[in-house]
């Protein structure tokens, strides 16, 4: 990899966060992570108590980014046409026969919003699957590509249950991380207060362009990964699935654990992380900072566990504590 070439890709990654913190105050960890996914060609969905700015993120995060963005509101009565598309009756003036001819929908874009996607019911949510997996949609027996690259960048609340429909598991599997978003601290609450209520309105530049976005993403996956660390990281995954060599608490709380997409996820926002640090190698330090948001949504609790208020994130925690780390780890 040519260091210059990639200092200069890097240094529009940054770029893109200082226009993000013009008008998001704190949240360092979520931006990064928003990114993460972003470099790993994947998608993330962000989670947090209403009045936390999860929608306002992505929006800033859009305008940062030279690409097509289309936001799609989703709400109880929103039906898969609206998302992928429809097919309309058309006529040639010149010969003056009909014909029906595929309107794309907003699906068709480079950033894609799905603000409140646990608002419609789940053959709604589902028509985003093909999407978000193969960069298709099927219709009509014909399929279409999306535009490269695509992301798909979900909110939900997590407090709200009158009315809204939980994703399903395979559906919470094409998320590559699950971003959680927590209250900010005094400061910063002081922060937005002075930013929110004047009249300065901040301007943000488009720094990150389509073809910027896809050299970042080959970039990534040119990022080593030492055989060590992959051993480690399937360790980890293997451990979170309920058999009588995991932990006690894997097999007391989970229904079911992670399949081998949460390593791939691990690994390549491991990659990530790497390369927005600086370094051509991963590392334990990366593996570690993004095993939370890679694995928390795809680890099935059971009934005892919400009784006895253990998360998904407490087990997570548990499964790293008890795999052993390589002998010879890379720092």
């Amino acid at each position: 990899m040519d260091k210059e070439y990639i200092e200069h890709k890097l240094s529009r990654l940054n770029d893109v966060t200082a226009q993000i913190g013009q008008v998001i105050v704190g949240q360092q960890n979520v931006v990064e992570e928003m990114l993460l996914s972003l470099m790993s060609g994947g998608h993330c969905i962000l989670e947090g108590v209403p009045g936390l700015a999860k929608t306002l993120m992505v929006d800033t995060l859009s305008k940062a980014l030279d690409l097509d963005f289309h936001r799609i509101q989703f709400t109880p009565d929103l039906m898969p046409s609206d998302i992928i598309g429809t097919e309309i009756l058309e006529e040639d003036h010149g010969t003056g026969k009909r014909f029906f001819k595929f309107q794309q929908g907003p699906v068709f874009t480079n950033v894609l919003l799905a603000d409140e996607i646990n608002r419609t019911p789940p053959k709604t949510q589902s028509a985003l699957l093909e999407a978000m997996q193969e960069h298709t949609v099927s219709y009509g027996g014909e399929r279409f590509a999306l535009p490269a690259p695509f992301f798909v960048l979900a909110t939900q609340n997590p407090v709200e249950q009158s009315g809204t429909y939980p994703l399903p598991e395979a559906q919470l599997d094409r998320f590559l991380l699950f971003i959680r978003i927590d209250y900010p601290s005094a400061d910063e609450e002081v922060e937005i207060l002075a930013r929110t209520t004047g009249v300065a309105a901040p301007d943000v530049e488009s720094v990150l362009g389509a073809e910027d976005v896809l050299a970042v993403q080959r970039l990534v996956r040119e990022v080593d990964t030492n055989p060590v660390l992959l051993r480690y990281v399937a360790d980890i995954v293997r451990a979170t699935r309920p058999h009588d060599t995991s932990p006690s608490m894997v097999n007391n709380y989970l229904r079911w654990g992670a399949g081998p997409r949460a390593g791939q996820a691990v690994i390549l926002c491991a990659k990530a992380h790497a390369l927005l640090s600086g370094r051509y190698a991963v590392t334990l330090e990366d593996i570690r900072r993004v095993l939370h948001p890679a694995l928390r949504h795809r680890l099935l609790l059971n009934f005892q566990a919400e009784a006895d208020s253990v998360s998904s994130d407490d087990i997570v925690s548990v499964v790293l504590e008890a795999v052993p780390e390589p002998e010879s780890p890379i720092r």
